[in-house]
């Protein structure tokens, strides 16, 4: 009887975040063992990926792993890539908040910028030590990089960006180009355009607004405050981006690839979908709060995904409606398990107005 071949090796920072946990999904069905660096923390944050652990001392049968380490910590990142071995790295790990950038910029540049410049040295160190040369490396860029550009926005379109998160994606970029540029590194860059999920963020605006839905419906709550509703954004379906970043380290030559619905919507379209889904008037429910307005805003953002098509194969699967739709669904349904804990006393509904 022949041995299986050997598992392709992944390791993922921010494993425990949206796409992270989508990520380790799609790498489990295609056979791969999957690493996941994880920061310390006194609450417990893996809830997205909980309904794919498995003990590590069920040996054979827990084929992804997490190992504390940080981005802000070199010495970390150094010594899993030795113990390790990954075959492929995906850098999904960031403070990535576009808002809240402006309130710790510091923070931001250090994990966001610097932090994917450790990562991408300790790869070269650990290289040239090595002589693992068919390591690959991923870059999770974002659209937010072109910021004041006007779109539709490619691979060739400049950078303008207009926060300290966009900025620092824009250095991560560019660290990501040098490296594979002064030493040869297997090195992507997927510029990914906004991508949603019902494991979004509470406080990114599409789940904000997705969350109050389901809570408006079912009486736990009956305003939510917004910023800006003209802001117009190419959302689609984080399940589906996942794979572009695979594909990607799958070509023989490495490159970077905007990755995006072409499409774009406003917030305003998006609220209209999502009440309207449910039967109520978003009008009667949304205030706009000057809080939530950035200090710079970004107007307009619609990639031009044609070098992924072409190249990669890929296109997305959930268009806008079905996305906000699939948004809407989960949120419903957590909110009536909300609602009856409500009911039954233990917990506060007025957390809200």
């Amino acid at each position: 009887m022949s041995t299986p071949p050997p598992r392709k090796v992944a390791l993922i920072t921010g494993i425990t975040g949206q796409d992270g946990s989508y990520l380790t999904e799609f790498l489990l069905t295609k056979g791969y063992e999957v690493h996941g660096l994880i920061r310390r923390s006194s609450n417990f944050n893996t809830q997205r990926i909980n309904h794919i652990y498995i003990d590590p001392h069920n040996a054979h049968k827990a084929h992804m792993k997490l190992h504390y380490a940080d981005l802000t910590d070199a010495s970390s990142l150094r010594r899993w890539l030795d113990k390790i071995h990954p075959d492929e790295i995906y850098n999904l790990a960031a403070q990535s908040h576009v808002a809240v950038s402006f309130e710790i910029p510091d923070y931001t540049a250090d994990v966001v910028a610097t932090g994917a410049l450790r990562l991408l040295e300790a790869l070269r160190s650990h290289i040239a030590d090595s002589g693992r040369t068919h390591v690959k490396y991923y870059q999770a860029g974002s659209s937010e990089m072109y910021g004041a550009t006007p779109p539709p926005q490619s691979e060739a379109t400049p950078f303008h960006p207009r926060s300290p998160y966009a900025v620092s994606k824009c250095a991560a970029h560019w660290y990501t180009v040098n490296y594979r540029e002064a030493y040869g590194i297997f090195a992507c860059n997927g510029i990914l355009f906004n991508h949603e999920s019902p494991r979004r963020g509470e406080n990114f605006v599409t789940r904000k607004i997705t969350r109050a839905v389901g809570r408006i419906k079912e009486g736990l709550q009956s305003k939510v405050f917004l910023g800006n509703l003209q802001a117009s954004r190419d959302w689609g379906f984080a399940g589906d981006y996942v794979e572009a970043m695979w594909l990607m380290l799958q070509q023989e030559k490495a490159d970077d690839y905007v990755v995006a619905t072409e499409e774009a919507h406003t917030v305003e379209e998006f609220l209209e979908v999502a009440f309207g889904y449910v039967g109520l008037n978003w009008r009667e429910h949304v205030r706009i709060d000057e809080r939530y307005f950035r200090p710079a805003e970004v107007d307009n953002l619609k990639g031009d995904a044609s070098k992924a098509k072409r190249v990669l194969g890929w296109k997305p699967k959930v268009g806008f409606e079905k996305l906000v739709k699939m948004m809407v669904d989960e949120d419903v349904e957590l909110a009536k398990r909300e609602k009856v804990l409500v009911d039954a006393g233990f917990m506060d509904a007025q957390q809200q107005p």
